[in-house]
């Protein structure tokens, strides 16, 4: 049975061709049950392989294989830096069996995936998810290129203007256009790049017991402006906990009215993308950042 997709442009994927795939290029592995993880991405497809091991498959030609801070072994350069476990990629597989891309064979990471108003122990979640941040920031280490996230608002003007107008009905679209265009007029990042994980999403995150176990999905990695990484605020933190988390980031006035646009846009665009129950749990994410922007700024639901 194939993946569903998300986009005419697919590539077809099946537990069938990773086992091909696995068979033909890594048979020591062959003999492992494959089976579909619960929670898919909208780039990549991932399958459980054993126990131990999950294979990673992109979706579609123009996201470049498995990224190259992970293909680079810059990731794996990266690991003894930061206070949490993040992928290690056992073995990288090549275009075949009709697949055109290159794929991966990672480590799995055990442990949960947070839903946004169901945290455990939120106040501890958000002093993990600053530590880490602040550890990422401060890493000194070449080889990453340019994160596209970590890049000025005004790249991103186009493309949110033209999603506000496209879910209008759906939202207060007065107020994310008051909000986005405030936040057009703040200071830029004008430090250099720092390392960014730039998709600080719920869906990235892997915690035990309520707390930060992991960060996994490095494929945008790269250095940037550090406000994107503090999207995580208003994906995934309630607003009680959020203030600690800003204090512990250190992060100034501008750069977290930087992190709340950042976090608008890319909720409008998945509001938008997933309406049509493509991903409930995207949309139902982005449904819940959207909200709590807006309460940020004042604007009661």
């Amino acid at each position: 049975m194939y993946t569903r997709k998300f986009q005419d442009v697919e590539f077809d994927i099946s537990a069938d061709l990773a086992a091909r795939l696995i068979a033909e290029q890594f048979p020591q592995w062959a003999g492992l049950p494959i089976r579909p993880v619960d929670t898919q991405g909208t780039w990549r497809v991932n399958y459980r392989l054993g126990e131990d091991l999950v294979i990673r498959l992109p979706r579609v030609p123009e996201t470049g294989g498995l990224g190259s801070v992970l293909e680079q072994g810059v990731l794996s350069r990266l690991a003894p830096l930061l206070p949490v476990e993040v992928p290690e990629l056992v073995a990288l597989g090549q275009p075949a069996a009709g697949y055109p891309s290159t794929w991966g064979v990672l480590r799995w990471i055990d442990g949960d995936v947070p839903v946004e108003g169901r945290l455990a122990a939120p106040d501890l979640l958000a002093a993990d998810l600053a530590v880490f941040a602040r550890a990422l920031w401060n890493v000194d280490l070449d080889g990453g290129e340019p994160a596209i996230g970590g890049r000025p608002l005004s790249a991103f003007h186009e493309f949110t203007v033209r999603t506000i107008e496209n879910v209008r009905g759906l939202i207060d679209t007065e107020a994310a256009m008051t909000i986005w265009s405030q936040a057009l007029q703040l200071p830029a990042w004008e430090g250099p790049g720092v390392w960014i994980h730039a998709d600080l999403m719920p869906g990235n995150l892997v915690t035990s017991h309520g707390r930060l176990a992991a960060v996994i999905d490095f494929d945008s990695a790269g250095p940037g402006d550090p406000s994107r990484d503090l999207i995580v605020a208003w994906m995934l933190l309630p607003a009680s906990v959020r203030p600690a988390f800003r204090r512990a980031t250190g992060v100034d006035d501008a750069t977290w009215m930087r992190g709340r646009a950042r976090a608008l846009s890319l909720a409008l665009g998945h509001l938008d993308y997933y309406r049509d129950n493509l991903n409930r749990v995207m949309y139902d994410n982005a449904a819940y950042t959207i909200g709590e922007v807006l309460n940020d700024h004042g604007v009661k639901r």
